[in-house]
């Protein structure tokens, strides 16, 4: 204990100027600051940011305050919270410069660097990492130099320069063989192999590895050792030395189990899994597989896509699909029907949870968390509804159709690349209200997702249809799809939901139905009028009555009182919605100011009065752009941020007048306790189609029931 007391103050007096009394908030600053920097070794990222933000509340002095700012920059950044790493960075930059802390300078630098590199600014990020080396140099902090460098030449690689990164690497590895065994030596050497690797000299790649390996076991440091073997086991794999390599994962397991990483634990399990199937052993690579998704699950909030990858589907959703991909095959070869159900239940429920890790992923929060532990998801299905489960790998569409009596199987030979670039023709061409361009992809993506199970929903005499969108398929409007006589939305009551342990499937409840509705009819913040808004509400308060908040009383500030004060159990929101690719751009447009998802998941649940979730939120001006898949993900994640049992959203802005005409008649049809939300729409959007006005999808497809669909 007296040690650690002597590390603080000791440490204190280098940072903090010289006086009689060092602060109780610095010395309490500084112990979270090694705490957090202790915790962003390990990868425990969510804890160090937690301890920094904490420290930095303290208002500690200059230079603490300017340590504790590069360290939160560091952890924004392993967070994958960009923007928040750039003001943390630039303070720490800015600080760094001033009281001439060289070494603090260095690592911000670098830091930002890696930021820079991440958003693909490669030219900025090499200034940075040049700026960098030369810092830690005056500092004396070879490791942190040679760090800098060895990102330097990473840059080149990434900025299609691979000579000037093949030009730095030589020299890299030099200075780096005459430093001390040690983790920095063993890191710094894992990284030029991998680089080397990558530039197409797997010789000196793998003699690299080596080296580290060895520095790492010199050093006794059991982390940088799980690393060089299990990089070696890689380069061992791709010079088709699958048995090597197999003995290297394994090896490369056992150290990250003994060091407690499982960041770099389920990467190894999960190139074991590979390794596995590549030699044929399908029930052994099911459970690497399966060990792979468990450990990963212990670290995910800790764990962001690596430089360059845009989400966690990117980073590590492979793992998922390539689990579930076998699990089929596997499902296809077992004799025994219990087993096949059981192969086909094992595949869903691992897109299950990659479902609701990208839901955490991009919301950067436990509400998926917070709505399992309160739901049981769909166990049983009831008559006459079914659920469709596509999963889109890499060959093939899958199809998983949920009935009353069970689960079937289908496959489409579609492969991924075709079936996107379909989704996405199909998705431009929606929002052309002037043409029927979009015809003959309605016809097509019908034939691969819906017809090989047409038959089956006929004979069980199917009238409501639950998805459970699968990537690019977030994007689409599925109601849209045309079998060459009807649109699907025709045949069939339509809602998505992002999953089906995500959905909590009970009846609206249609006694003493309160509703909030708000809107904007006027022209503010650059965004266009929307005049058929105040004609939407008076329709529905005229059904319903609730309370009206339409333009200059539609506020932040008035929604919070009104949802306060009262459990209302539908909110109606008309007013322009953005759903972006990061969820900090994403909002709610009100009279004089943006509502993001975060302040709408707190209001909604502001109530002292509401033991229940909200029923249902309307948001029937909402866009998202075509393409964009993360933004769809998002909008399909609505209803579970706002902490809604059900959500009625648009994936692009429709006509005003017909948005206001098609959400009057969902409405109306509502008011029936005998139809579901799910048939409410369907009835909404045949009416529209009865209009010669609004027949073309545009104006009826974009609106999607999402969530609980009774």
């Amino acid at each position: 204990m007296k040690s650690r007391t002597w590390a603080r103050c000791a440490l204190l007096a280098i940072l903090l100027p010289a006086g009689p009394v060092i602060a109780a908030a610095d010395d309490e600053a500084l112990a979270l600051l090694q705490a957090a920097q202790s915790d962003a070794a390990l990868g425990r990222n969510a804890a160090a940011v937690q301890k920094l933000e904490k420290a930095l509340g303290l208002r500690p002095a200059e230079p603490l305050a300017t340590e504790v700012q590069a360290s939160l920059g560091s952890a924004y950044l392993a967070s994958g919270r960009m923007s928040d790493a750039e003001s943390a960075l630039d303070a720490a930059i800015a600080g760094a410069r001033k009281s001439e802390q060289a070494k603090t300078l260095a690592a911000a630098l670098n830091d930002f660097g890696n930021l820079r590199a991440a958003q693909g600014r490669y030219g900025e990020a090499q200034r940075l990492y040049r700026e960098a080396g030369e810092s830690a140099e005056r500092a004396g902090n070879k490791a942190l130099a040679l760090r800098a460098s060895t990102n330097l030449a990473r840059a080149f690689a990434d900025d299609g320069r691979p000579a000037e990164a093949m030009r730095t690497l030589p020299g890299l590895t030099a200075e780096l063989r005459r430093l001390p065994a040690s983790r920095d030596k063993a890191y710094g050497l894992v990284s030029v192999g991998r680089l080397y690797v990558r530039l197409g000299d797997r010789a000196v790649g793998a003699s690299l590895l080596n080296e580290a390996l060895a520095s790492a076991v010199a050093a006794n440091d059991v982390r940088a050792r799980s690393s060089a073997l299990g990089y070696l086991a890689e380069v061992y794999e791709q010079g088709g030395r699958t048995r090597d390599a197999l003995q290297l994962s394994q090896r490369a397991i056992v150290a990250a189990d003994e060091a407690n990483a499982p960041e770099l634990l389920f990467r190894w399990q999960w190139h074991k899994a590979r390794l596995l199937k590549r030699q044929g052993d399908s029930d052994e690579s099911i459970l690497a597989y399966q060990h792979a998704v468990q450990t990963l699950s212990t670290v995910r909030a800790d764990l962001v896509a690596s430089p360059g990858h845009a989400s966690f589907r990117e980073s590590v959703g492979p793992l998922f699909s390539e689990l579930a991909d076998l699990l089929l095959e596997q499902s296809g070869r077992a004799s025994d029907a219990k087993q096949v159900t059981q192969y086909l239940v094992d595949a869903r429920s691992t897109m299950e949870i990659l479902k609701g890790a990208e839901l955490q992923d991009y919301f950067q929060d436990d509400c998926v968390t917070a709505l399992r532990a309160r739901t049981t998801g769909i166990d049983q299905l009831a008559p006459q509804t079914a659920a469709l489960y596509p999963i889109i790998l890499n060959d093939r569409l899958e199809l998983l159709l949920t009935l009353p009596d069970g689960m079937k199987r289908y496959t489409t030979r579609v492969d991924a690349a075709t079936l996107t670039r379909e989704i996405r023709v199909f998705r431009l061409l929606l929002e052309k209200r002037t043409t029927h361009e979009y015809y003959p992809h309605a016809r097509q993506l019908y034939e691969w997702m819906i017809r090989p199970i047409a038959a089956e929903l006929e004979k069980q005499h199917v009238d409501t249809l639950v998805i459970v969108p699968d990537g690019a398929l977030r994007t689409i409007p599925l109601g849209a799809l045309h079998d060459g006589e009807q649109f699907l939305a025709a045949r069939y009551a339509l809602a998505t939901t992002p999953g089906l342990t995500l959905t909590d499937p009970r009846p609206l409840p249609r006694e003493h139905v309160q509703l909030l509705l708000n809107g904007l009819s006027d022209s503010v913040q650059g965004f266009p009028a929307l005049p058929y808004v105040a004609q939407e509400l008076d329709a529905i308060q005229k059904l319903y009555g609730g309370q009206v908040l339409r333009d200059r009383e539609f506020t932040v500030l008035n929604m919070e009182k009104d949802l306060q004060a009262t459990p209302y159990s539908i909110v109606h929101i008309a007013s322009h919605g953005q759903f972006s690719s990061d969820v900090d751009k994403t909002f709610l447009l009100t009279y004089e100011d943006r509502l993001s998802m975060a302040k709408l998941e707190q209001f909604l649940g502001l109530s002292k009065f509401r033991t229940e979730p909200v029923e249902l939120l309307t948001l029937s001006a909402c866009q998202t752009a075509a393409g964009d898949d993360r933004a769809a993900l998002g909008l399909a994640g609505v209803a579970i941020k706002a902490g809604a049992r059900s959500a009625l959203a648009t994936l692009w802005t429709v006509n005003d007048p017909a948005s206001a005409q098609l959400v009057s008649e969902f409405y109306r049809a509502l008011r029936d306790p005998a139809i579901s939300k799910a048939k409410a729409l369907q009835q909404a959007q045949l009416a529209a189609l009865k209009d010669p006005r609004y027949r073309h999808p545009n104006y009826w497809s974009a609106f999607l029931l999402i969530g609980n669909w009774l």
